[in-house]
């Protein structure tokens, strides 16, 4: 995998060393000239310097003087998705992205990903995964693998694909297997932090922990789901229903085989005929408002159903977002030997 400060060049350098690096890019052609503190200064790409050249310049010269001095960016946590949209609909492809300081923190390239969500992420790696022993005694659940990779890295690599590169893992059973296996995410150009639940503390009191989350917008997930959802969609759904919790739901038919009737003190009122009912479970995937965290106790056991039911409480907006792609709980064996088969069938 390309990482990012592949495509920087510094200020000052000559344009023979730019095209060195614009033919190591190959078809990523093209290179963001930053200072020494990686701050932003412009663009150069092939054509800025067969222009350069067929104005006079030379190898010899310095790039700042052929450079783009005004390159299209992103900021690190703008919620401007339409503006990232636009620019995977164009002729943008890769886009540097800078924090408050106008340093260059990384690229995107949107021939690699799907789009670049604002979205801080959890993902929930603490359990024992018991109903799995006893592949789970020596191994925790998470990596466990389905196909080729394990089952917490299909998830992790999932959100990459729709730019999310700010990640908390919490661990607590053999969590230093997790984390030797992720380190801090460098090798898939992602930031990587760890939680550690001294105690458990359920499906989402871990988050409680977290206090330097980067963006406006936390993802909570499950680690040893497997599913193809589409991230872009279901955040574009949680901004426009301006939600402050919104929560993937999986529908589940229910046919009856039998006229069912609906009665009123020993009348029938009315029935119908072997009818279909569709029921909504909870996914274990959840879009969050950051200032809705402050619901969260500190250091308590606390599942997402309890937040949940407190936000509910509240009259705070709880949205469903049904999904009717692929969605699998690998909970059980035979769920696992159902993911083993499903992978080479599905695009994750």
């Amino acid at each position: 995998m390309r990482i990012y400060k592949d495509h920087l060049i510094l200020s000052g350098s000559k344009v023979k060393e730019a095209l060195f690096a614009l033919n190591e890019l190959s078809q990523d052609a093209i290179l963001f000239v930053v200072d020494s503190n990686d701050k932003l200064i412009g663009a150069l790409t092939d054509g800025d310097v067969r222009r350069g050249l067929l104005k006079g310049f030379t190898i010899d010269s310095l790039i700042n003087e052929i450079i783009q001095d005004n390159p299209r960016y992103i900021t690190k946590g703008e919620n401007n998705l339409n503006k990232i949209i636009e620019y995977r609909e164009g002729d943008f492809r890769i886009v540097p992205i800078v924090d408050e300081n106008h340093r260059v923190v990384n690229v995107i390239n949107f021939r690699n990903i799907k789009s670049y969500l604002p979205i801080d992420t959890v993902i929930m790696a603490g359990g024992r995964g018991q109903r799995l022993q006893p592949l789970t005694d020596t191994i925790p659940k998470p990596l466990l693998k389905v196909g080729d990779k394990a089952i917490i890295e299909h998830n992790l690599d999932r959100l990459a694909l729709f730019g999310i590169d700010d990640f908390w893992i919490s661990v607590k059973y053999l969590g230093e297997q997790i984390q030797n296996h992720f380190g801090d995410g460098k090798e898939k150009n992602v930031k990587i932090e760890y939680v550690w639940e001294n105690e458990p503390l359920g499906t989402i009191g871990a988050v409680s922990q977290i206090k330097n989350f980067d963006h406006d917008y936390i993802l909570v997930t499950n680690s040893d789901l497997l599913t193809n959802i589409d991230y872009e969609q279901f955040f574009l759904e949680f901004i426009k229903q301006d939600a402050d919790l919104a929560v993937l739901t999986i529908p589940y038919q229910v046919s009856i085989p039998y006229a069912v009737l609906e009665t009123n003190d020993g009348f029938v009122k009315s029935f119908k005929e072997k009818p279909t009912y569709t029921y909504y479970s909870n996914g274990g995937i959840y879009l969050i408002k950051k200032e809705m965290l402050k619901h969260i106790p500190a250091d308590t056991f606390f599942n997402a159903t309890d937040f949940m039911e407190q936000l509910i409480k509240d009259e705070r907006k709880v949205i469903s977002f049904p999904f009717s792609g692929y969605w699998l709980d690998v909970g059980k064996h035979e769920d696992f030997e159902k993911a083993q088969i499903d992978i080479k069938n599905i695009k994750m």
